[in-house]
C-alpha cells in the first residue's frame, strides 16, 4: 500500500500554478488527482502524486523553483490548530521537538531530526519518497515551510547559518539565496538546515506556557491524536540516521523514546524485522545516491553505512546483480540513448 499525505501539504498550489500560467485543473487531473480533493485539507491524497504534480508544474512553467513559491505563500496559520501549540512553545527547540511529537497531524511522510555537533545544530528532513520518485520539489518545499515556520516564531532571531539539499545545483542560485538569505549548498548529504545553537535555544518572544497547555490538551483529545506506526517511524529514523553512520536499532529505539526490546516486539507484532527494514531503505537510497551522479562511489558507499568500500560492492551486487559501477555506467547509457 502506498504512502499518503494531507491535501494540506498542497495549501496554496492552485493560486501558485495559476500565477505561473498554468492551468491548475488540468495538472491535477494529469497525476489523477481533481481540485476537489484539495478542498479538504484534511483528506488523504497518495503521495506518489503529489510529489509528480509538483515535479511536472515545475517542468511545465519552465520553474525550477516551484517548491519555493509554495512556501513562500505558506503562513504558520494554513496547518490549522496546531499551530497554536507550536508557535507559543518557550524556545525555537522545543517547537521542533514538539512538531515531530505530532506529525502524525502534520505529514506522516515527512522525518525530522535534531542533532547538536558542538556549537550548531543540523535539523534534517527527510521526504519519505519511494525510490525513482523524483522529490525535488518536495524537499524544497518542506525545507522552505521548515524555514518559513521558523521565522514566523523567532522573526528576526532565526538567522540558520547555511540550508543543504541533496539535489543538484540549478542553473541559477538566485531565488534559493533570495528566499533563504545565507548560503545555500547543493550535493549536500543531508537536506536540511544548520543553525546556530544558540539561536535555537534563545527564548519566544511569542511563546504562552498557558496557551500551549490548552492547546496540547485539545490535541490530545482529536481522534488519533495518539496513534502511531511502527513501521512509518522506523524508517524515518533509518531514513535520517543512515546518512550518519548512525542506523542502529539502539540509535532507532532511542530516538523514539523506547527500549530496544519494546522496539523489537512491537515490530515483531506487525511481522517485520528491524534488519528487514534496515536494509529496505538502503536499497531506496542507493538508488536515489547512484542516480546523483557527482556522489563518488566511496561517497555513497560511506552513506549507505560502509565504510570499506568492497563490503559495500559485495552488499551491492547481491541486491541490484551487478557492481556500483557497473550499474552507473549503465544507467549512464539509458541516458544517453534516451536523449539520441
Amino acid at each position: 500500500m502506498g504512502a499518503f499525505v494531507r491535501a494540506a501539504t498542497l495549501k496554496h498550489y492552485m493560486e501558485v500554478a495559476q500565477t505561473l500560467g498554468l492551468n491548475p485543473d488540468e495538472m491535477l487531473r494529469g497525476v489523477g488527482l481533481t481540485p476537489n480533493m484539495l478542498s479538504d485539507p484534511e483528506s488523504l491524497l497518495p503521495l506518489e502524486a503529489a510529489l509528480k504534480l509538483l515535479e511536472s508544474s515545475a517542468d511545465h512553467s519552465s520553474c525550477p523553483t516551484f517548491g519555493l513559491r509554495m512556501a513562500e505563500a505558506r503562513r504558520m496559520s494554513d496547518i490549522g490548530v496546531v499551530s497554536l501549540l507550536l508557535s507559543h512553545q518557550r524556545t525555537l527547540r522545543d517547537m521542533l521537538l514538539t512538531s515531530i511529537e505530532y506529525r502524525h497531524l502534520l505529514n506522516r511522510t515527512l522525518a525530522m531530526n535534531l542533532e547538536t555537533v558542538g556549537k550548531m545544530v543540523l535539523i534534517r528532513e527527510e521526504v519519505m519518497a519511494e525510490a525513482g520518485v523524483p522529490k525535488r520539489q518536495a524537499t524544497e518545499l518542506a525545507i522552505g515551510i521548515l524555514h518559513r515556520t521558523c521565522k514566523s516564531v523567532m522573526g528576526s532571531q532565526w538567522n540558520p547559518q547555511s540550508v543543504h539539499f541533496c539535489h543538484e545545483a540549478p542553473a541559477s542560485q538566485h531565488e534559493h539565496t533570495r528566499f533563504f538569505r545565507c548560503r545555500v549548498v547543493f550535493d549536500a548529504e543531508f537536506d536540511g538546515i544548520v543553525c546556530s545553537k544558540e539561536d535555537i535555544d534563545q527564548l519566544n518572544p511569542q511563546a504562552d506556557l498557558a496557551m500551549v497547555g490548552y492547546a496540547r490538551q485539545f490535541m490530545d483529545s482529536m481522534e488519533g491524536a495518539n496513534e502511531r506506526s511502527v513501521i512509518f517511524d522506523v524508517r524515518k529514523a533509518i531514513y535520517l540516521l543512515m546518512p550518519v553512520g548512525r542506523a542502529t536499532i539502539h540509535q532507532v529505539a532511542y530516538a523514539q523514546a523506547v527500549s530496544v526490546r519494546t522496539l523489537q516486539r512491537e515490530l515483531d507484532e506487525v511481522g517485520l524485522t528491524f534488519s528487514a527494514l534496515l536494509n529496505a531503505v538502503r536499497r531506496e537510497l542507493a538508488l536515489r545516491y547512484m542516480e546523483n551522479r557527482n556522489y563518488s562511489l566511496q561517497r555513497v558507499g560511506m552513506m549507505l553505512g560502509y565504510t570499506v568500500p568492497t563490503s559495500f560492492t559485495r552488499w551491492f551486487c547481491a541486491e541490484f546483480g551487478c557492481a556500483p559501477r557497473e550499474w552507473r555506467n549503465r544507467s549512464k547509457q539509458v541516458d544517453s540513448d534516451s536523449s539520441t
